[in-house]
């Protein structure tokens, strides 16, 4: 009897890429096996969202890692407000950022922030191991902040937070919007000068950072390049190209 499943004829791409090709047909639907995979992969997208990020669990990975961190929320009291007021995700809760300006005693060259964004699952698998390699990328000598984790954090809650400490560069890691393929991927947002009011075409960013997208190594050498020419040139955003694949290592 022959099979009920067609197969697609593209189905040898499956092999190369996590993306949802050749999926085949029963009859005039999907079969079976990818109605389920479809189900599976929607519920681990929602998940990345909903699920709060074990914050002591990355604190201590972070100080095992030989970094000092502080912890800061935006304005947004819960995970409902955080989605339905963006805005709120963008600032700073006061008593926060009260605590960071007070625990600043000078200004810093570089400052670190880790927000949930939309995917915790991103932040808690990828943080960790992307700072460690970041290290050797960092120029000799630069001045860092404390490394904070932040909750119901929007990208440019680390311009407040970078301001807070007068920091010259500011660095969000954050969850992106989970995909069905990708539920964990992780985002790099770079800012020269940090403060509140600054626009998205003023940053630099650095996206799908996670094993089956952009290795953390590859990742560090590209933001590593990226603030040393920030630094170097005081702006970054639209006029600062990314030419680090013009001196990437082929071990990467």
């Amino acid at each position: 009897m022959n099979d009920i499943v067609t197969p697609s004829p593209w189905s040898d791409w499956r092999r190369a890429t996590p993306a949802r090709l050749a999926l085949g047909r029963a009859g005039a639907g999907m079969p079976t096996d990818e109605v389920l995979r479809f189900g599976w992969a929607h519920a681990m997208a929602r998940d990345a969202i909903h699920a709060a990020l074990d914050v002591p669990a990355l604190a201590a990975a972070l100080g095992d890692g030989g970094w000092a961190v502080a912890q800061a929320r935006s304005r947004a009291p819960d995970r409902t407000a955080y989605l339905r007021r963006p805005d709120l995700g963008r600032q700073l809760d006061a008593g926060d950022a009260q605590q960071l300006r007070a625990g600043s005693l000078s200004p810093v060259d570089l400052c670190i922030v880790i927000g949930d964004g939309l995917s915790s699952l991103a932040v808690a698998r990828h943080a960790a191991p992307l700072l460690a390699a970041l290290r050797e990328q960092l120029p000799p000598g630069l001045a860092l902040a404390p490394v904070v984790i932040a909750t119901q954090a929007r990208v440019a809650l680390a311009d407040e937070i970078g301001e807070a400490f007068g920091a010259r560069m500011s660095v969000m890691l954050i969850g992106e919007r989970p995909g069905l393929s990708s539920p964990d991927s992780l985002g790099i947002y770079i800012t020269h000068a940090p403060r509140r009011g600054r626009h998205d075409a003023e940053r630099n960013c650095i996206s799908n950072v996670r094993p089956e997208g952009l290795p953390y190594a590859s990742a560090a050498f590209k933001l590593g390049w990226l603030l040393r020419e920030a630094l170097r040139r005081g702006l970054t955003g639209v006029d600062l190209k990314d030419d680090s694949e013009l001196v990437l290592p082929h071990s990467l």
